[in-house]
């Protein structure tokens, strides 16, 4: 009923409504999208290219992906389990579990920053203990990655929760009956089921750590060439006045965001052709 109404709805309210979503996506996406690249070109490829040249955008750019390549592993390896213990046990605590996942969707990024300072900062709890074994975090790679990982980490494990809810464990249970054991009924079967969505997890998880800027500002100290990542370099170099090199250094960000977005579509049409095929496959109900 609810579709029918929908589709009953008149021509010009189904027009004014796309109109504003359009309007809207194209101020406040397209519009800043086509500035970053218009005031990273405007005065020259040779401007443009020289700005990346730099050592310390260099440096910020390979900070940027290091830092992404070290968080998603951890991400997916704490989503997985996560997910897993959510959707196939029960247990006492298991709200709070699922809780404490959507933490960093509810905290500022700059206090999870100054929450690490708290605790692993030179005058923090754990400071004494860490410059006594010469160990460095806060203002060292360290502790962006930990800052990186605290903004990801509810990415992989909200996509899988209810995709692994809704699958049950009866594929599960059946391999394990055969006489599968844990790592073949792992990977043969919940792998092959939770992949799309282990992938589009991944996706949003990795965008969000490239593009992270609070809690990174807060614990990395902004060293040049050492602790800046991309966002915090574009900052800097926007303050300075050096706005052709600030916007190439965006630009990659944006191009990275771009190809987030394509991968991220078609994963979501992988997604959705693989759920045609399933139905598909299934017989048809009886009307009787």
């Amino acid at each position: 009923m609810t579709v029918r109404r929908a589709n009953n709805e008149p021509r010009w309210m189904r027009v004014l409504l796309l109109v504003v979503a359009l309007g809207f996506l194209a101020l406040f996406l397209g519009f800043p999208l086509v500035t970053v690249f218009y005031e990273a070109l405007k005065k020259g490829v040779d401007a443009y290219l020289a700005g990346l040249a730099d050592p310390e955008a260099r440096s910020a750019i390979w900070l940027t992906l290091g830092v992404a390549a070290a968080a998603i592993p951890l991400n997916i390896a704490f989503g997985v389990a996560a997910a897993w213990a959510i959707a196939k046990f029960d247990f006492r605590g298991k709200s709070l579990l699922i809780t404490l996942i959507d933490l960093p969707f509810a905290v500022s990024p700059v206090v999870a920053g100054l929450l690490f300072v708290l605790i692993f900062g030179s005058q923090g709890w754990m400071g004494p203990w860490l410059a006594e074994h010469d160990i460095k975090i806060i203002f060292a790679i360290p502790g962006i990655v930990l800052a990186t990982l605290f903004v990801t980490f509810p990415f992989v494990a909200r996509e899988l929760i209810p995709l692994m809810q809704a699958q049950g464990k009866d594929e599960e249970e059946a391999a394990v009956s055969l006489g599968a054991s844990g790592w073949q009924m792992f990977w043969r079967v919940t792998v092959p089921n939770i992949k799309w969505g282990l992938l589009y997890g991944v996706i949003l998880a990795n965008a969000r750590a490239m593009g992270e800027f609070g809690a990174v500002s807060v614990v990395s100290g902004h060293i040049r060439g050492e602790t800046n990542t991309l966002p915090l370099h574009v900052e800097i170099l926007y303050n300075e006045y050096q706005s052709v090199a600030a916007f190439a250094a965006a630009s990659i960000l944006a191009l990275l965001a771009l190809v987030t977005l394509v991968a991220k579509t078609v994963v979501e049409w992988r997604m959705r052709k693989e759920t045609e095929m399933l139905t598909a496959d299934l017989p048809p109900e009886k009307t009787e």
